[in-house]
């Protein structure tokens, strides 16, 4: 795999979130990416994702890049931190808004528990209903703040190439429109490493197994906005 790779411009980041120490998890992705990324004559870049304000703090903050300097993982460039970014998120998020590949969602929170209740009943995850999806915006009730919310695929199915898992497929209808940009105009997660990682010219994602699942829902956002996918590694989790 190396050697296929040595002819490309190869970079990798190391994305925590600031809300405690570094674990071990942690500390084998980054030196996963690093490793990658020098042998073969690569980036690996830091990013600090501290949009969650209510979790992040500078403790942690200082804590990851104490324990990142302690295994002698050198990053290359500034670190990016991801709350000054919100701009360019927001705006991706109206962009795919006006293309008609996104759209309000004006559901109460009412609606949701309708929904959620219907779930259990029928024994089935909770997914939301899509009751917005086409509905014309000037119905909606003036005393609700919309979220945003991807058109993600109804139909056929999604392929993830994956360089550890190998192929895996999934049905198109298990996706959900999940909600890029929240009610309070911030963007969600989901929107914000997309974004982030097109910006930062990110090749190679190599992370835990259990954002899998992320990586089908944002894959739904590089599709939209004509962006090309990073390859990904999913890794096993240390338990």
């Amino acid at each position: 795999f190396l050697k296929k790779n040595l002819g490309m411009k190869i970079v990798t980041r190391f994305a925590p979130s600031p809300t405690g120490n570094l674990h071990i998890g942690s500390a084998r992705t980054a030196l996963f990416n690093w490793l990658f990324a020098k042998n073969t004559k690569g980036k690996f870049l830091l990013r600090i994702e501290d949009t969650d304000k209510a979790r992040s703090t500078e403790e942690s903050i200082n804590k990851i890049l104490d324990g990142l300097k302690w295994l002698d993982l050198k990053w290359d460039g500034k670190i990016v931190y991801q709350s000054k970014n919100q701009k360019r998120h927001s705006e991706t998020a109206n962009e795919l808004l006006d293309k008609g590949l996104a759209y309000k969602c004006f559901c109460s929170e009412d609606d949701l528990n309708k929904m959620r209740e219907e779930a259990k009943i029928l024994k089935k995850p909770f997914r939301y209903n899509r009751m917005w999806r086409d509905k014309d915006p000037n119905d909606a009730p003036k005393d609700v703040k919309p979220v945003i919310r991807i058109k993600a695929p109804t139909e056929n199915e999604s392929i993830i190439n994956d360089i550890i898992q190998g192929t895996i497929k999934v049905s198109n209808e298990e996706m959900d429109d999940f909600i890029i940009m929240r009610s309070d105009g911030t963007p969600t997660y989901m929107l914000s490493v997309v974004v982030d990682d097109h910006d930062m010219n990110v090749s190679h994602i190599v992370r835990g197994h259990d954002h899998l699942t992320n990586t089908f829902r944002q894959n739904i956002i590089y599709d939209a906005m004509k962006w090309e996918k990073p390859k990904t590694a999913h890794i096993p989790l240390i338990l």
